[in-house]
């Protein structure tokens, strides 16, 4: 869930795309995994901290937070393009500043009481009032009960990605009276955190049995839900790494994994069991310096455009494997606003050589600044900073790795200092508005010494993008400013690594989602 841009947790993320039915690889089936009253393990590497739901921004968080507890709105599927009705409805204002939320009828607790309005306006002010790590999630909006059934959040500026936030597990709807009977409250006073990391207090398809942050979660089947019943009465998250998690998931031992890497999934080759590639939400770009007095070869006009069509962004993809895909621009191809790779930046050498000799490049060396001890869904940054430095050498460009561990780079990354800096972008909520940060004087915009007013022609088109309303105006608008900054901007989308997802042949279909990773009810 965590961009490492907003903050450095959650370095290691999970993100997958699809909803899929899968066609077992035989007629074998693990006893523990066999539905019908059975139990079905699930394999995940942990950025754990709590199970409160209000408190957790972490992507195993979000996928025990989804399982026990609903949200006002949800996603269907892997569409993350369309949010729909939850625990209630919704209808937007005319300038997106006010969204009301309709309560739906016939949703309980696990303790069988009705989930109401007053459960929904705590459960959204306690997330603001913990202010805890999604506490950002609704800034600037203010969250009011305006009769028995409905409520209202009032933005203080238009604020269109509302509706695609509201389905984050962080916003879930909790149990009001339990929890404050528990110690809990809307403010940074709320003590109910150690009670929810032992029972849960929520409407979702299945409850809290235990919940160890370092070795595994049980879950146990809400007899109590309302929605479709999942197929399996318990389910076991084990804490596990990448080469153990391939190990029991060819033994048996496991029925889903959630964290293998490009070289373990090869090595899944000829076992017993189904691998599900897909893109992540994540990409990872370079970032050329636009400030002269950082780098006066780099923010040269001639120069960046050298690089963009020196690198083979075919042989990036290859380098990540199956189902990774070249983006477009920086918003990735499963959100509103993406734009085709075939609209990208396009490799061309003969361009490349033209665009450095008008540059007036001499063959100096350029460093390329990445952390080199983090993965993007088991990509190591130092495969790509080899790759990109290959390819630009072809062209006539000379570039020195300086690698660093990201304690020691951010800093340099955050104040703008890196002449060119190879990074990944994880974004808080599956809405292009999240991407505004790439323009100029913007959050990211700044790193790459990208400055307020450097660029008017993309301003003005973000200016638009923002003022957006419906969907399809929406598309359009952020698809003019991606052409925008893929012509002159200071980034270059590289490339969106794939979520691998391996399943025993007793698993017949997943539920996946790049917002909560997998949903666990929706294992058959």
């Amino acid at each position: 869930m965590l961009s490492p841009f907003r903050r450095i947790a959650g370095i290691v993320g999970i993100a997958v795309v699809a909803t899929l039915g899968i066609t077992a690889c035989s007629a074998g089936s693990s006893d523990s995994a066999s539905s019908g009253g059975k139990s079905v393990v699930v394999d995940s590497s942990f950025d754990l901290k709590t199970a409160d739901p209000n408190r957790e921004y972490e992507t195993t968080g979000s996928i025990v937070a989804k399982a026990l507890y609903e949200t006002l709105l949800t996603f269907k599927g892997d569409d993350v393009t369309k949010p729909i009705d939850g625990l209630a409805s919704y209808e937007m204002n005319a300038d997106n500043t006010v969204l009301t939320l309709t309560m739906a009828d016939g949703h309980v607790f696990s303790d069988g009481t009705p989930v109401t309005v007053d459960d929904a306006v705590f459960s959204l002010q306690r997330v603001q009032g913990i202010k805890g790590n999604p506490s950002f999630l609704l800034d600037g909006v203010t969250v009011e009960k305006t009769s028995d059934t409905t409520l209202t959040l009032t933005s203080a500026e238009p604020n269109p990605a509302l509706p695609y936030i509201l389905p984050n597990p962080a916003l879930s709807v909790v149990n009001k009276k339990v929890v404050e009977e528990n110690g809990g409250t809307a403010t940074d006073a709320d003590g109910a955190e150690s009670y929810l990391n032992g029972a849960s207090a929520g409407s979702g398809p299945y409850m809290l049995e235990s919940f160890d942050v370092a070795s595994q979660v049980v879950l146990t089947k809400n007899p109590k839900y309302t929605g479709d019943a999942p197929a399996y009465d318990r389910v076991v998250l084990r804490n596990v790494q990448g080469p153990t998690q391939k190990l029991n998931i060819q033994a048996g031992e496991s029925q889903v994994a959630l964290d293998l890497n490009p070289d373990q999934v090869a090595e899944l080759d000829g076992s017993d069991v189904t691998v599900l590639s897909s893109p992540s939400r994540y990409m990872i770009f370079l970032l050329l310096n636009q400030d002269p007095s950082v780098s006066a070869i780099t923010s040269n006009p001639d120069f960046l455009k050298a690089v963009k069509a020196g690198i083979d962004y075919d042989k990036i993809v290859d380098l990540a494997g199956e189902g990774s895909v070249q983006p477009g621009g920086f918003i990735p191809s499963l959100f509103v606003g993406a734009i085709d790779a075939s609209d990208g930046n396009q490799y061309d050498a003969a361009a490349a050589k033209s665009a450095l000799t008008a540059s007036g490049y001499a063959g100096e060396d350029v460093t390329l600044n990445f952390p080199n001890d983090i993965t993007v869904q088991g990509l190591s940054l130092q495969s790509v900073a080899e790759s990109v430095q290959a390819q630009l050498k072809e062209v006539g460009i000379n570039i020195v790795l300086a690698p660093a561990p990201v304690a020691t780079e951010l800093d340099a990354y955050r104040d703008g200092k890196e002449t060119v800096g190879l990074w990944y972008w994880g974004p808080d909520f599956p809405d292009p508005s999240n991407y505004l940060a790439f323009t100029p004087g913007e959050l990211v915009g700044l790193r790459a010494g990208w400055a307020a007013g450097a660029d008017q022609t993309v301003t003005d088109l973000a200016t638009a993008a923002k003022a957006a309303v419906s969907t399809d105006e929406r598309q359009s608008a952020y698809a003019a400013l991606q052409e925008a900054q893929n012509a002159s901007g200071p980034f270059v989308p590289l490339l969106q690594p794939a979520q691998n997802v391996v399943t025993s042949p007793s698993i017949t279909g997943v539920s996946l989602n790049p917002v909560w990773t997998i949903d666990l009810a929706g294992i058959k």
